[in-house]
């Protein structure tokens, strides 16, 4: 259970948050993987990954202690660089997230445009939060 200052306040809506994601995600990725796989693996991959990366951050955000922080750290700054490449590389390659004429995107895909840029926002918002409420 969370405790201390992931327990109060922003950090259980960021948690929360993280939560949220990472149950859309999930769903989203288990769905591609097991029905349309074959049509464009690599970004249903992506999504499969994406989802993965914030079941972490939200199990490690609402822990507490040293290792917990650096697992969190290190789930959303994967998070960050994710969104931030897969959403340039999509916009640069296109053809690469299309399939039989229509875009195929991911969580990460235009920035998290699918899930209202969310995606973008949150990593910021949790390396912050992170930076904020560590310890000295």
């Amino acid at each position: 259970m969370a405790t201390g200052s992931s327990s109060l306040g922003i950090g259980r809506v960021l948690i929360a948050a993280y939560a949220v994601l990472a149950f859309a995600s999930f769903g989203r990725a288990g769905y591609e993987l097991a029905a349309k796989f074959n049509e464009a693996p690599l970004p249903y991959a992506l999504s499969a990954f994406s989802a993965v990366v914030y079941i972490v951050a939200t199990f490690a955000l609402a822990r507490r202690g040293s290792t917990a922080r650096k697992i969190a750290s290190i789930a959303v700054s994967i998070e960050l660089l994710g969104v931030l490449t897969i959403g340039a590389a999509s916009l640069i390659w296109p053809e690469v997230f299309t399939f039989d004429g229509k875009q195929v995107r991911t969580v990460w895909s235009f920035f998290g445009i699918a899930y209202g840029f969310v995606p973008l926002v949150l990593p910021v918002l949790g390396l912050l939060w992170l930076r904020k409420t560590a310890t000295k």
